[in-house]
């Protein structure tokens, strides 16, 4: 039975797969920066600096999605113009995504240098931690521009169904960002040893040269030419800059709760101690790897049904959102194998502080279970933001994290005393109930917009 389905929907797989890898890669290479600055760290630095990893972490990564977030409203809208075959309407969307990215990335600059700085000084952390802290977040702030640029045309690109160029960009970048990172942490060269400060700088460098290769990948490529000869910077459309904010703010906030439910659990850590919020660090690190693989996934779905929702095509609409779910339960099944297996030598590649890789160990099996409910709540927000659903998938996962999620993680881990694992128990529910929610919402929208449609899908024959 399963081997005849496969027959029928093969190429629906193997399309969905060839778009999603690239993406799939690109989207971990934003993760890998960070990653790669744990890993320097906890391996050149010791567990106070990898302590203020975490916790600048825990800021900056809430600021990074509201930018991603943003810059995301883009895709689908490239996807459902290019479906309708409107390459002058995918040129003024990229023009005009560029610019409110731009103002972005400034605001939130803003609010990091005058909200978060102070507000790091109040969270009841180990003062080491915060005053290794605050020069490094300062400095990935500045990151946040060039990072705001690079995704506006890889989002563009992507759109399009161009992905392997971000790929490659993204590989190179995190080659040299990690180079340049153990350069400045230990001061080779003749370099003085900048300490946590290097990883902050070779953050910054990578991101600025991303940025200007993506952005000359797609202004010169003759690949886009057709759409680019429309391209005009200088023309702001605001009922452009208002259909690309009105779901990427949405998609912002999705990013916002889960991942600002991970900040928060990162300081309930730090209330329990150092080493257990160097021990969250080094297991969300990891997590965050498959979860950023499981996001690429996303995206392709967002694109394919995108894609197939402008051309009204409802048919092959589910058929990528049923190969989407398929795909990433399959590849978040093997992650959760990996990290239940190996979960004593895992966190070896981050930290040599026995504590934390005893803790982080036990955190693994934990993670290896809400993998499953990561990944199919990532692929359902995919999904429904590819047909332009974002409001109530936004108010889902808000209920999941910060109603149910963190307010269990507190409870569990500072109250009834179960310490770090406690916390994670809270986030595995939190997943749990979005994954359920998003699917239950997927379905309810299929048969919402198949009505609508039907009329129009009768006539049109599912291209194989």
């Amino acid at each position: 039975m399963l081997k005849n389905f496969y027959k029928q929907n093969k190429h629906f797989y193997w399309s969905a797969f060839a778009l999603a890898g690239p993406i799939v890669i690109s989207q971990l290479g934003q993760t890998l920066v960070h990653t790669a600055d744990t890993v320097v760290v906890g391996k050149f630095a010791g567990t106070i600096p990898l302590a203020a990893v975490s916790l600048v972490h825990s800021v900056f990564i809430v600021v990074m999605v509201i930018g991603l977030g943003v810059s995301y409203g883009l895709t689908p809208l490239i996807a459902q113009a290019n479906g309708k075959a409107d390459r002058a309407g995918c040129a003024k969307l990229l023009s005009n995504s560029l610019w409110l990215n731009i103002v972005t990335a400034i605001a939130l600059f803003c609010l990091v240098n005058f909200g978060s700085m102070y507000a790091i000084q109040h969270l009841d952390q180990d003062p080491r931690v915060v005053e290794t802290a605050k020069p490094y977040l300062l400095i990935l702030m500045l990151s946040i521009l060039p990072l705001m640029i690079f995704n506006t045309f890889k989002q563009f690109a992507e759109g399009l169904g161009f992905t392997k160029q971000a790929m490659n960009i993204t590989i190179w970048g995190n080659v040299l960002n990690i180079i340049l990172a153990i350069v400045f942490v230990k001061g080779m060269f003749g370099l003085e040893p900048m300490g946590i400060v290097g990883v902050g700088y070779a953050t910054l460098i990578d991101r600025i040269l991303m940025m200007l290769a993506m952005s000359a990948y797609v202004l010169r490529s003759r690949l886009f030419k057709v759409y680019t000869i429309h391209f005009q910077l200088k023309h702001v459309q605001l009922d452009k800059v208002k259909r690309i904010f009105k779901i990427g703010a949405p998609v912002a906030m999705q990013y916002v709760f889960e991942v600002g439910a991970f900040a928060a659990a990162s300081v309930i850590a730090g209330k329990i101690g150092a080493v257990e919020q160097a021990s969250h660090q080094v297991a969300i690190t990891l997590a965050a790897m498959t979860y950023m693989m499981a996001s690429g996934i996303a995206s392709a779905a967002t694109i394919k049904t995108g894609h197939n929702y402008g051309k009204m095509n409802m048919l092959r609409v589910q058929k990528f959102a049923s190969v989407s779910y398929h795909l990433v339960l399959i590849f978040m099944v093997i992650c959760a194998l990996i990290f239940a297996l190996f979960n004593q030598y895992l966190p070896m590649m981050i930290s040599d502080d026995q504590s934390v890789i005893r803790i982080s160990a036990q955190l693994l099996i934990i993670a290896g279970l809400f993998q499953l409910f990561d990944g199919t709540q990532v692929v359902g927000l995919g999904i429904l933001r590819g047909i332009g659903d974002v409001n109530i998938p936004t108010l889902i996962t808000f209920i999941a994290y910060w109603i149910i999620g963190i307010p269990t993680a507190y409870l569990f881990g500072l109250h009834l005393n179960l310490g770090i694992k406690g916390v994670w128990y809270g986030l595995t529910l939190g997943l749990l109930t979005s994954s359920i929610l998003l699917f239950l919402r997927y379905r309810f929208m299929m048969k919402k917009r198949s009505v609508t449609v039907a009329n129009t899908v009768a006539t049109i024959e599912l291209d194989r």
